[in-house]
């Protein structure tokens, strides 16, 4: 496929599925990238298997909403849930955990579950279908150097002696926890390691299908917690349904990987014996690593080369998508002239706040919050509270999913937010789910609780939402966004509701805001009051929208 002659393209390293993603984003705002990938197919190793809501809107926006379904290998009717038991598997201390489905209403699509390996493959069937791509598999990165307004970037051949130098506009990292991009273009980062040493188990197991499937019906992820693990879970995972499981539970650090006593390890970890095959074995270190910046000049990166953390919660590639939506529109603004050096800052300043508060929040929050109630509760010792104490857990298993809301309040491209209890309001991870809109925070398919907004109608860059009859405002921001060079799409209330059936009556009736999407449908800024004349008078509309892509009037 060929290039656009008129950029340089953006070089992505790693045809992962965050790397892939970005490519497709890219072109789909007509931006030409080139994917350098080392393999040649995606490897076949079960993770990144939970699929957010919110990442199910990025596959809508992707146009892969139908292909994801039809791989799905565990149907949504059978369930995508999970379960906590104390001790083994088979005790009699369990409660449900990780139920995604209750905050549905707050997205414009479902969750998923599919192994990683299938996501990637239907990104880059998707990627071969648009021409500003180029995939060149069995190259690895090697280095690069910038010069002025360009990078030369450097690959070799896997498996043999080949170089190549491409010249591009901008270099972007998705080559995972250990990413040559960052070495190179050295980019610190922080990490923490436990010293836990943790074991990955690929098996087949009809029998341990039967006896979960009998004990816990419609459940997909088998969480055990055993005292003597200090909060490090053992958790079993289903594949599919034709009894194919993944598995992870520490071990000794200085158990040897083929010298090692799995049948007790996975007989413990359920609390009964069960026939099963080994496929696949491997160690790998439970750590968690932060790079201390996502951009060093022209250089970027996202995914596991900007952080990563244990596979706790199902958060790793869906916040690989998120960085690729993230940074997708940015860079595509400043290739197409409308985007300054500081929108792409930008990334950083949204991006690193929330994967900090992903991993101090919920990850680390869970490991630790499991760990003390291990240490001061055990039903040998006294039954009594500890059954008062897991039934307290149990009534607050949902935390994770219902708390876990990533958003941009305080970010310098959103609009200025007040300070709550004299705290500086910055980007995190942590907050209540919402319909009503806040600048900062995912736009709600249900406004105000309201009719469901049509996504689909929402332009790929900009987006100004109003309430019909209100035709001053619409032509200022059109006005400003012509000035600006910003591509905007105004809708009206009777536009972007799905069933456009909103009356005159009705809506006089309903709220009307003004709410600025941004082209990752987060909310750049929101007017909720009835007296405009401060953007009808002024240069209002100048500047809201000049603050969303980091421009000076």
């Amino acid at each position: 496929m060929s290039i656009d002659a008129n950029f340089d393209p953006i070089v992505i390293i790693g045809a992962g599925p965050t790397g892939t993603a970005l490519a497709i984003d890219l072109a789909l705002r007509n931006t030409p990238s080139i994917l350098v990938e080392r393999y040649d197919e995606p490897q076949q190793i079960p993770k990144g298997q939970n699929l957010t809501q919110r990442t199910g809107e990025h596959f809508k926006s992707w146009g892969i909403c139908n292909e994801i379904r039809q791989a799905t290998l565990i149907p949504p009717e059978y369930g995508n849930e999970g379960m906590v038991a104390y001790g083994s598997l088979l005790s009699e201390y369990h409660y449900d955990r990780f139920k995604r489905a209750t905050v549905r209403e707050y997205y414009a699509a479902d969750n998923e579950r599919l192994p990683q390996f299938e996501t990637e493959r239907i990104l880059r069937e998707r990627a071969a279908q648009l021409d500003c791509i180029e995939i060149h598999k069995r190259w690895t990165y090697q280095s690069h150097e910038e010069s002025g307004d360009r990078l030369f970037v450097k690959l070799k051949r896997t498996n043999g002696e080949d170089l190549k130098e491409i010249q591009a506009s901008y270099l972007v990292g998705c080559d995972g926890a250990r990413s040559r991009v960052r070495e190179s273009a050295k980019i610190t980062q922080s990490s923490s390691d436990t010293q836990r040493r943790m074991a990955l188990l690929v098996f087949h197991s009809q029998q341990l299908h039967e006896i979960l499937d009998s004990r816990y019906p419609g459940k997909t992820i088998f969480n055990a917690l055993h005292p003597v693990h200090q909060g490090y879970w053992q958790f079993f995972g289903r594949v599919d349904l034709n009894a194919n499981w993944f598995f992870h539970s520490p071990v000794p650090n200085d158990a040897v990987l083929d010298d090692y006593d799995y049948k007790k390890l996975l007989y413990e970890a359920v609390g009964t014996e069960f026939d099963f095959t080994l496929n696949h074995n491997a160690f790998w270190d439970l750590r968690f690593t932060h790079a201390d910046t996502y951009r060093s000049g022209r250089t970027f990166i996202s995914g596991d080369a900007a952080h990563s953390h244990p596979p706790y919660g199902g958060y790793g590639v869906n916040t690989g998508f998120e960085d690729a939506r993230n940074l997708a529109w940015k860079l595509a603004a400043r290739m197409h002239g409308w985007g300054t050096d500081a929108l792409l800052d930008s990334y950083t300043s949204e991006r690193h706040p929330v994967f900090a508060s992903t991993r101090d929040d919920f990850i680390l929050a869970m490991i630790n919050s499991d760990a003390r109630f291990l240490s001061e509760y055990s039903p040998h010792n006294d039954k009594e509270a500890f059954t008062k104490a897991w039934q307290q857990r149990a009534t607050k298993g949902q935390s994770g999913v219902a708390g876990f809301v990533p958003h941009y309040r305080g970010s310098p491209i959103v609009q200025a937010e007040a300070a709550l209890d004299d705290e500086l309001i910055t980007p995190g991870a942590k907050a209540p789910h919402s319909h009503t809109p806040e600048a900062g925070t995912h736009l709600s398919p249900r406004l105000f609780g309201k009719e469901a907004i049509d996504f689909d109608k929402l332009s790929r860059d900009f987006t100004l939402l109003l309430p019909t009859g209100d035709e001053a405002i619409q032509q200022q921001f059109n006005r400003a966004a012509a000035t600006l060079g910003i591509p905007l799409t105004c809708l009206t209330q009777d536009e972007f509701y799905e069933n456009n059936s909103i009356d005159s009556a009705e809506s006089t009736s309903l709220p009307d805001p003004c709410v600025l999407v941004r082209p990752d449908h987060f909310i750049g800024w929101v007017e909720q009051v009835t007296d405009r004349e401060s953007i009808l008078n002024s240069d209002g509309a100048d500047r809201i929208l000049a603050r969303c892509v980091a421009s000076d009037l």
